[in-house]
């Protein structure tokens, strides 16, 4: 049975669940590749990914200029990683910053009503991520089977999301 845009998008929010930081990319004027990291606040059940910025940081700039985003998640110590593909809108709906603010951001923004702070709104198109198994014992049975046996090391489930 073929997985539904829904599935795939719950699919893709479990994988990212838990992990704080995503690093976030844009292509700068010059056409190079900007990352940096950034906490998502929010994954919406419709698809939207959501985090704060400074109206004034180049990333606005850079995904007025060119939408398609990437956001690369990992939790390295559960052998998870996550690639998300898509556009990116600046957003300045102050009802949604109010809902998304929390006292913790009060280290970068005066609070939810200070006029820098905007909303970076992601919708996704496609996501690929690689899971494997996290427990060292089992990965290390896994090389040893693949080692004494000739055959391969079990890696895990990778896979390519429509979103």
């Amino acid at each position: 049975m073929e997985a539904t845009h829904q599935d795939n998008l719950d699919k893709l929010y479990k994988l990212i669940k838990g992990i704080k930081f995503a690093m976030f990319t844009t292509v700068d004027a010059k056409g190079s590749l900007r990352s940096r990291p950034m906490t998502t606040l929010e994954a919406e059940p419709d698809g939207h990914l959501w985090f704060f910025t400074a109206i004034d940081a180049p990333k606005v700039e850079e995904t007025r200029r060119d939408e398609q985003v990437n956001l690369g998640y990992a939790d390295p110590s559960d052998n998870r990683y996550v690639s998300v593909s898509g556009r990116a809108q600046v957003v300045r709906d102050r009802a949604k910053i109010h809902e998304l603010w929390r006292p913790i951001h009060k280290a970068f923004f005066a609070g939810p009503d200070d006029p820098r702070l905007a909303l970076l709104r992601v919708t996704p198109d496609e996501a690929e991520y690689w899971d494997s198994p996290s427990n060292f014992v089992t990965q290390t049975i896994s090389m040893v089977k693949a080692a004494l046996g000739g055959g391969q090391k079990e890696l895990g489930e990778n896979e390519k999301l429509k979103l």
